[in-house]
C-alpha cells in the first residue's frame, strides 16, 4: 500500500458524504489542502443512481444516512471552506461515486494524490478501491473507530431530537442548516422511517 505523502502535489482529491459537514470534516479537508495546490473534494452518494449498498458499511446508503442532497452539499462544502479561507479558485466540488471505481475517471483526475482516513473495513475497502486502479495515495489518519471523534451520524441524531448540534459544525454549515430546516428534515425522516 502506498502511505507516502506527495510533498506539496498539484492536484489532490479527497471524499466524502458531508451528511453534515462537522468541525472534523472540516480538519480532514484543512489537512488535505495542506498537502497540495488544488483539491477536489468528491461528494459520495450523490444521487440513488450513483450510490451502492458496502457489506463493510450497509448503514451508508439508507435514506436516513442521507437526508442532504448533492446540491445542499456542494453548497455546504464550498460555504465551509471559504468561510476557513481557502480561496474558491484552490478548490473544486464534485460528484464522487466513491463505491463505482469503474467510474472514477468521469468525475476526478486519476494522476491526483487521493486522500483518506481509515476508522473501519470500509476505510480499508476504499484504499482498496484506490490501489486496484494503481491511485497514488495517502493516508491522512488511521485509528479504530473507537478514537475517530465526531460523527454525522451524532450530529444528525441530534438535530432529529431537538438537542444542540450547532457546535459540532462550522458556523457557515449551522446557517445553512437552519435556513434549509434539515432538523426538521431529519425529524420527519426519522418518524416515517
Amino acid at each position: 500500500m502506498t502511505h507516502e505523502p506527495m510533498a506539496d502535489a498539484e492536484t489532490g482529491v479527497i471524499h466524502g458524504r458531508f451528511q453534515v459537514l462537522h468541525n472534523d470534516h472540516l480538519a480532514y479537508l484543512l489537512a488535505g489542502k495542506a498537502l497540495c495546490r488544488h483539491l477536489v473534494v468528491g461528494i459520495t452518494n450523490p444521487d440513488p443512481f450513483l450510490t451502492k449498498t458496502e457489506a463493510a458499511d450497509p448503514h451508508r446508503s439508507s435514506s436516513v444516512a442521507n437526508p442532504l442532497t448533492y446540491f445542499e452539499r456542494y453548497t455546504m462544502v464550498r460555504a465551509a471552506l471559504e468561510e476557513a479561507g481557502i480561496a474558491s479558485s484552490h478548490y473544486s466540488v464534485v460528484p464522487f461515486p466513491v463505491n463505482m471505481p469503474e467510474l472514477y475517471r468521469y468525475y476526478v483526475p486519476l494522476d491526483a494524490l487521493f486522500f483518506l482516513s481509515i476508522y473501519d473495513d470500509w476505510g480499508r475497502r476504499k484504499l482498496a478501491y484506490f490501489t486496484s486502479l494503481g491511485l497514488a495515495t495517502h493516508v491522512l489518519r488511521e485509528v479504530p473507530l473507537t478514537r475517530k471523534g465526531l460523527s454525522a451520524t451524532d450530529v444528525r441524531r441530534r438535530m432529529a431530537n431537538n438537542e444542540p448540534w450547532e457546535d459540532l459544525v462550522p458556523p457557515a454549515v449551522a446557517d445553512l442548516m437552519k435556513r434549509w430546516g434539515i432538523p426538521g428534515r431529519l425529524r420527519a425522516m426519522v418518524q416515517s422511517s
